[in-house]
């Protein structure tokens, strides 16, 4: 069991990548045909026909994966309190059937809450990378986490 991480855990500078999510052509396409039903989320020959040049993972579907990651890696054992919004997300390059995805995470910033002395905001960079190690998606974000000692 890993060991909770609070607040005070999280320090300026410091960074980590982790997961290894393979990526199938199936869920692409399920999840396509589903939540973005556009031509090259759903068939390799628009996809072909289209700027990202073959069938690819929805930007949206892209963010899920970057979610999934960081909540087996680090949210979900932790004492985070929910996000405040996304500052920014970038889709920088597809994401296509057997690439294999990791998150390589950096802490920008970290404050104590001015009207909530218990917790703390963690504002990150997070990179989605490939198998190759290109960034796919970057996205910046606050978290919430209590602060170690005060009331979660």
């Amino acid at each position: 069991m890993k060991q909770k991480l609070y607040f005070e855990d999280f320090v300026p500078g410091s960074s980590a990548t982790y997961g290894a999510l393979p990526v199938e052509r199936a869920e692409i396409i399920a999840y396509a045909a589903q939540y973005d039903p556009q031509p090259m989320h759903l068939d390799e020959a628009a996809g072909a026909k289209s700027l990202l040049g073959g069938l690819a993972a929805s930007g949206w579907q892209s963010c899920a994966f970057l979610m999934r990651l960081i909540a087996e890696e680090f949210v979900a054992h932790s004492a985070g309190m929910g996000a405040p919004g996304i500052d920014e997300v970038k889709w920088l390059k597809p994401v296509r059937p057997g690439d294999v995805l990791s998150v390589r995470h950096t802490v920008l910033d970290a404050r104590e809450s001015k009207s909530k002395s218990d917790r703390g905001f963690v504002k990150f960079r997070f990179e989605l990378l490939n198998q190759k190690g290109d960034v796919v998606l970057e996205q910046v974000n606050s978290i919430i986490f209590a602060r170690r000692g005060g009331a979660a």
